[in-house]
């Protein structure tokens, strides 16, 4: 059977991707049975048709914007099609890093589902809603997936894109249900198989830089709020006085993040060129290769 991890990506986020498609090969104890593939947003370029048009998210309009830090998240849908609907896929964020060995999830019992995925919130109300920041896919069973046309219908009005990313279409058949451990958001234990940085102003490769991403929408049970923020983006710009990103709480994850750089650039997965021309562009915070040289090697795998 096919099999084969798919990281997305967009510029913001490449060194996290890099690192991210690094991290599957080195803790799995059969690097040699899947392939892993980095999903860079330059190359579908029905992502960037749509650059500045307005979309529907969260029962309100949003504007549409490649240099978003999560603009590539429609691409989560891709690998079906790309599979050619054959085998199976793992599909991860670029600030997923594994922890244990992807293989165990490509070769478990899906007892019939489609996606699997953990849930996104524990609360009782929330419970339907998959996190697909982390999903194992049947390729063959999910033939429906139009990206692209799902896609434009979020520009349509007819489709929202915070109902698509928690797979509120899907037949409830269709789905299952991954423990937390393989998306285990900002938690780093012993029993972690993938850590997610998913809380994106602590995100250890970020800090101190300007945030760059659109805050989530949390704000229309305030609609005072709300709109004092669409007054905010309007006059300082999408990003205007969102402040900075901050120093991750969990020093572990620092320090895992760093490990895994510091073994990229001492098998020239990625250069020292690569990691001084993210910092340039504010990708990647100024002090990384300081980070790295203090960083102690990590653990074998």
């Amino acid at each position: 059977m096919k099999l084969k991890v798919y990281i997305q990506s967009n510029e913001r986020q490449w060194l996290g991707a890099l690192v991210s498609a690094y991290s599957m090969k080195r803790n799995s104890a059969h690097p040699d049975a899947f392939e892993v593939e980095i999903m860079h947003v330059k190359d579908y370029p029905f992502l960037a048709e749509k650059e500045g048009q307005a979309f529907l998210r969260g029962s309100t309009r949003r504007v549409w914007r490649m240099e978003d830090l999560q603009s590539f998240t429609p691409l989560r849908f891709m690998p079906p099609k790309l599979m050619g609907h054959e085998g199976r896929a793992v599909v991860v964020d670029p600030d997923v890093f594994a922890v244990g060995d992807v293989y165990d999830l490509f070769i478990r019992d899906m007892q019939g589902a489609a996606i699997m995925g953990r849930h996104r919130s524990h609360k009782q109300e929330k419970s339907w809603q998959i996190a697909t920041s982390v999903m194992l896919l049947d390729c063959a069973k999910l033939r429906h997936w139009e990206t692209e046309r799902e896609f434009d219908e979020l520009f349509q009005f007819e489709r929202d894109y915070k109902d698509w990313i928690v797979l509120r279409h899907e037949s409830p058949g269709n789905l299952g249900v991954l423990e937390d451990e393989w998306n285990d958001f900002d938690h780093l234990t012993a029993q972690t198989k993938m850590i997610h940085n998913t809380k994106r102003r602590t995100q250890p490769w970020k800090t101190g830089l300007r945030v760059d991403f659109t805050p989530a929408d949390k704000l229309r049970k305030y609609p005072a709020l709300a709109k004092l923020n669409r007054l905010r983006a309007r006059m300082f710009g999408e990003y205007g006085l969102l402040g900075h990103y901050q120093p991750h709480p969990d020093p572990k994850q620092e320090q895992f993040f760093f490990g895994l750089v510091r073994e990229c650039l001492e098998n020239g997965i990625v250069s020292e060129s690569l990691v001084r021309e993210e910092m340039r562009q504010n990708h990647v915070r100024h002090d990384a290769l300081q980070l790295v040289e203090r960083t102690p090697p990590l653990a074998a795998a």
